[in-house]
């Protein structure tokens, strides 16, 4: 097995936020869902920052302007200003500016986040392919898009525009549960046209360039509720990451994760952000330990012995779960040690 696939959570002696200098935070699932702050994230947020880490918010979502989510943020009571938050809709206004022309025409399918970022970076947004675009650029436009739009993004992408796509996550998650993001819409585009687009967001390059040009950030920590995008951007970037189980992200499917979906840490809630994380220890011989628990294979199931922190037996399980995967994904049946944590 490739000695850098990761096959067990780090420890850390020194709470997260004193080891990194910056927490590159996603929003949807990390700090907040449906509009309203997740449990213990105001107070954790607030402690990391007083203790000199730097938070800054990374999202997926183009619709809103940096200014409007920090004003949300600050609502919430997460003091923040514009320069705090990075959008996809900043990093593919960055890279559609590198390939076209200053002043060229852009067809916008989303929402007030996407345009605003364009003309930060000199394109002029348009609303119709009768505008004569250069190019068209897809979005996340909120609850209320109309069909319309992807039609028009159908045509333009067909007649052989470049395609450019601020993200594609399938899913967001909301007050009411899990609904269809970005990516869906793209993929009814994708489905019209067979066309492929140019994507910026969160796994992205550009999304990881965009961040770290506008924080400075020199030891960066990410977090993310996503393997798909938070923890897999992290691996792109080459940055270490924290998942939390507060989004869309079950203690199931990350045992079953894929190397490059495998985060640095794994914590319950923003708390953890603020605590020193036990070592795992051990060996698929043995069993793997973490805090009071020791995770083994037992007749082809995954098993725990001990007590504690439930955190700290998942820490565990991700040992072993991982290890026996090596560079696949975990087949191992996890049902009877998952549901003993209440998971």
């Amino acid at each position: 097995m490739n000695d850098s696939v990761r096959t067990r959570p780090d420890g850390s002696e020194r709470p997260l936020s004193t080891a990194y200098d910056t927490a590159l935070l996603d929003l949807d699932g990390v700090v907040y869902a449906g509009g309203e702050a997740i449990a213990h994230a105001v107070e954790s947020l607030g402690t990391a920052r007083d203790g000199g880490m730097h938070l800054a918010y990374v999202t997926n979502n183009a619709a809103r302007t940096p200014g409007t989510v920090a004003g949300h943020l600050t609502e919430l009571g997460i003091p923040a200003e514009p320069g705090d938050v990075i959008t996809s809709a900043q990093a593919v206004a960055r890279l559609m500016s590198d390939q076209l022309p200053s002043g060229s025409r852009v067809l916008v399918i989303g929402a007030e986040g996407l345009r605003v970022a364009l003309r930060e970076r000199g394109l002029v947004p348009v609303e119709s392919l009768d505008d004569d675009p250069a190019a068209v650029v897809q979005g996340y436009g909120g609850p209320d898009m109309p069909w319309s739009r992807l039609m028009e993004a159908s045509y333009a992408v067909a007649r052989g525009l470049p395609w450019f796509a601020s993200n594609t996550d399938l899913t967001i998650p909301s007050a009411r549960g899990i609904a269809p993001g970005n990516g869906s819409a793209v993929e009814v585009v994708r489905i019209a046209t067979g066309a492929e687009p140019q994507v910026a967001g969160k796994p992205q390059p550009p999304m990881h360039r965009e961040t770290i040009l506008r924080t400075g950030a020199e030891r960066p920590l990410v977090v993310g509720d996503r393997l798909d995008t938070d923890i897999e951007g992290a691996f792109v970037g080459g940055v270490d990451s924290l998942l939390v189980l507060t989004g869309v992200t079950t203690a199931a499917t990350l045992l079953a994760a894929r190397p490059e979906h495998r985060p640095t840490f794994v914590g319950e809630d923003l708390r953890t952000l603020l605590q020193p994380h036990p070592a795992v220890s051990g060996s698929a011989g043995e069993g793997f330990r973490c805090g009071g628990w020791t995770a083994s294979v037992e007749d082809g199931e995954l098993a725990l012995d001990g007590q504690g922190e439930r955190i700290d037996a998942l820490r565990a399980l991700c040992a072993v779960a991982w290890t026996a995967a090596g560079e696949g994904s975990c087949a191992l049946d996890a049902g009877k040690a998952l549901a003993r944590l209440g998971w």
